[in-house]
């Protein structure tokens, strides 16, 4: 029965030819690269081919300092800290020569006021090449709560050990930050716990690991 053979071969051909369908359907897609404008904020992710892990950054498109010759960008972020979104103060991808005149006059501490509530301090130290001055523990989550729900940030940089500063702080402008949080948290899982926070290290001692990493 010929036409009874070609009529069930045809069948299966089109089954297996939807069934390809479907399955290109269900692949998924290559992420594409996210760059938008949320309120104060700018939201930007990329996905690296390899790991299929992507990285976010949140950053507030005005910087955190006022700029100074010799002095590397501040920059206002929002960053994963033990599953938490807390404000920070960073300064990322330093060269040796930019830390060799700025790391310095910034490592220390960073007084952050997100009004009406209290100052909160944020010890910094060195990741890699970057420095993040950023809250953990208990501190984490009053920042996290405070920061989805100000309007401003008051942000003043001072000397290692916190004290001494009285520098006019800068203030920058806070709109839509808990769209982008809620944003950035559809984007990037919670991160893992943090690991308790490592005592202070000296402008000197900082430096130097910096320098090691050029080696």
């Amino acid at each position: 029965m010929p036409s009874a053979a070609s009529g069930i071969l045809g069948a299966m051909i089109r089954t297996a030819s939807l069934l390809a369908l479907l399955l290109g359907l269900a692949a998924p897609a290559a992420a594409q690269p996210v760059n938008e404008a949320i309120g104060t904020w700018r939201l930007t992710c990329a996905t690296d081919r390899m790991t299929d892990r992507t990285a976010c950054t949140l950053i507030h498109q005005q910087p955190a300092e006022r700029s100074e010759p010799g002095r590397p960008a501040l920059a206002f972020e929002i960053i994963d800290r033990g599953g938490r979104l807390v404000p920070a103060v960073t300064a990322r991808e330093l060269t040796l020569d930019g830390a060799a005149r700025g790391l310095l006059a910034i490592t220390g501490t960073v007084q952050l006021r997100l009004p009406p509530n209290r100052l909160i301090e944020l010890p910094c130290g060195l990741e890699g090449r970057s420095v993040i001055c950023a809250q953990r523990g208990e501190e984490a989550a009053r920042a996290e709560a405070e920061l989805s729900g100000a309007d401003r940030a008051l942000i003043r940089v001072v000397g290692t050990g916190g004290g001494g500063s009285t520098a006019e702080p800068v203030e920058l402008p806070l709109a839509q930050t808990r769209q982008a949080m809620e944003r950035f948290r559809r984007l990037v899982p919670p991160g893992p716990p943090t690991p308790p926070e490592a005592p202070l290290i000296e402008p000197r001692e900082l430096l130097q690991r910096f320098r090691q990493l050029f080696n």
